[in-house]
């Protein structure tokens, strides 16, 4: 028995000792992996399509999971998340909200670096400053900048200091690994707000990379840029290891010399994990990027407490549409052809969405013998498939604003026309009834097959953002224009004329038949 005793301890002890010596991993490998997660041009804080796609809570449980599995894990978003969006039209506790509900989702979401897009500067200066002081995330800013007192200087958030023109990201694995990323922000100059002044993107990307390639191991471009500038900053800075694009909204993906360039599908319908693979051995570096795109859809659930963020907003949003009339959970097609209203699309041809928004506003004002709305007032930016809701009207006409009726003489109209028909890709563009025509043979416009007499007058219906002459190369539809015979008042009891957006609701009310099962 003595002996027995004897031999357990002696195979303890053994055990013991094999196991203080075993030999484990401390030491730094020159292998770490990082995760940058990509989303861009993001309106939209809850799902859409009935639930089943996007939303900031599916994000955030996107995140979680890649987190889970590697705290070297960063959530990306390449600018256009304030505006446009329904929300920019409604009220908070007496202001306009503006973002704010953004900010919010996003914080709670766990975004770690954003962009400017060219719609945040849609929004006002103040609004702006509010929204950037909000935020928990780190705002990359380097051809952008605030114009204030006539001085450019860099954009501040309060108690942080100036948004950096570079950041680099410093991370650390288990076994010791170290390694480095500088970031450049990158955005288009195309909205001009007074506030707001800008570099060239790609001679600025040149300066900041040439500043960060010596002190990092690699360096990223996030950009909101077109894909055009985004293919030729891959071409004049081929060493960037990667470039994180928004602004398209479409999904696109593309490989220029060994750079990728990864946009994902807006409203985080889709995003991109993107690997980077970075390993420093015998004084060499090497960064290997693999991108992997990710649907964000039922098979991603809804973080609980970002979509608590999110419900909250979607009340005090159901609250302000209800005092205008609306009800944004009311189905009011359920059969239809897909309603394109991609900027793409709207902004270079007639669509189904834009011949139903025509439609409505002729329905709205049947004495009109022209009805014009410009394409930039199309904002959803998207497909919209049935069952389409009033809250998808009202995303899609996020600025609404009152159908204005106007006597003008027909040589205005035909010179309206004409500059609505070369307005291609830019807001006005025009969308125009049936009843209008272009004959290019003769180089004339008809309505009902009759030449335009310049100088009969003819009642035309038309958006009223048109009349105040701030549509692009429009600036001579107004008021005071001597050919504007007359303007007619917005009665405010009909509700279809005060509000285009209740215009299309109540068109399609009355159509019912014709997109309800």
């Amino acid at each position: 028995m003595k002996r027995i005793i004897l031999y357990l301890v002696a195979v303890a002890l053994l055990n013991s000792s094999c196991h203080i010596f075993r030999p484990v991993q401390t030491s730094d490998d020159g292998e770490i992996e990082v995760n940058l997660l990509q989303i861009n041009d993001v309106y939209e804080i809850a799902p859409l399509s009935g639930g089943k796609e996007g939303g900031m809570a599916r994000v955030a449980t996107f995140k979680k999971q890649y987190l889970q599995k590697n705290p070297n894990t960063f959530l990306v978003i390449a600018g256009d998340f304030l505006s446009p969006s329904v929300y920019n039209s409604l009220q908070y506790m007496g202001k306009p909200i503006r973002g704010k509900q953004m900010v919010e989702a996003m914080n709670a979401a766990g975004v770690d670096i954003a962009v400017f897009g060219n719609h945040e500067f849609d929004i006002r200066e103040a609004e702006l400053q509010e929204r950037i002081d909000e935020s928990s995330f780190l705002w990359v800013s380097s051809n952008t900048f605030h114009k204030k007192n006539d001085k450019v200087q860099p954009f501040v958030k309060a108690n942080v200091g100036p948004l950096p023109k570079t950041h680099i990201l410093r991370v650390k694995d288990a076994d010791g690994t170290t390694a480095s990323i500088g970031i450049i922000g990158l955005t288009l100059p195309f909205n001009r707000a007074e506030y707001v002044s800008y570099t060239d993107p790609v001679v600025t990307a040149k300066e900041m990379y040439n500043s960060l390639k010596d002190s990092v191991d690699a360096v990223i471009a996030i950009t909101h840029l077109q894909m055009e500038e985004d293919e030729r900053l891959a071409r004049e800075i081929p060493g960037l290891a990667l470039i994180i694009g928004g602004h398209e909204h479409d999904q696109r993906f593309k490989k220029v010399g060994n750079v990728y360039i990864t946009k994902a599908m807006a409203n985080a319908k889709s995003a991109y994990a993107i690997k980077l693979e970075i390993e420093k051995k015998k004084g060499k570096v090497d960064v290997d990027v693999k991108p992997k795109l990710v649907l964000l859809n039922e098979s991603v659930p809804l973080d609980s407490a970002t979509n608590a963020v999110v419900q909250k907003w979607v009340e005090i949003a159901n609250n302000n549409y209800a005092s205008l009339g609306f009800d944004a959970k009311q189905i009011m097609i359920t059969k239809s052809v897909p309603l394109d209203g991609r900027e793409t699309e709207v902004r270079r041809r007639e669509t189904e969405l834009t011949k139903l928004i025509v439609a409505a506003m002729k329905n709205a004002a049947p004495a009109a013998d022209v009805v014009l709305m410009n394409g930039g007032s199309i904002r959803v930016d998207d497909i919209i498939y049935p069952p389409v809701s009033q809250y998808d009207i009202l995303r899609t006409l996020p600025f609404g604003g009152a159908i204005k009726e106007v006597d003008m003489k027909g040589g205005l109209l035909e010179k309206i026309l004409t500059t609505g028909k070369k307005n291609l890709n830019v807001g006005g563009y025009l969308h125009y009834n049936n009843e209008v025509q272009f004959d290019a043979t003769a180089n004339k416009w008809l309505i009902n097959n009759t030449p335009v007499d310049p100088s009969k007058t003819y009642r035309v219906a038309m958006a009223e953002f048109l009349l105040t002459g701030r549509e692009a190369n429009l600036d001579f539809l107004n008021a005071k224009n001597p050919d504007i015979v007359k303007v007619y008042e917005t009665e405010k009891s009909n509700a279809s004329l005060a509000d285009i957006r209740m215009a299309v609701v109540q068109y399609l009310e009355k159509n019912k038949n014709q997109y309800r099962d």
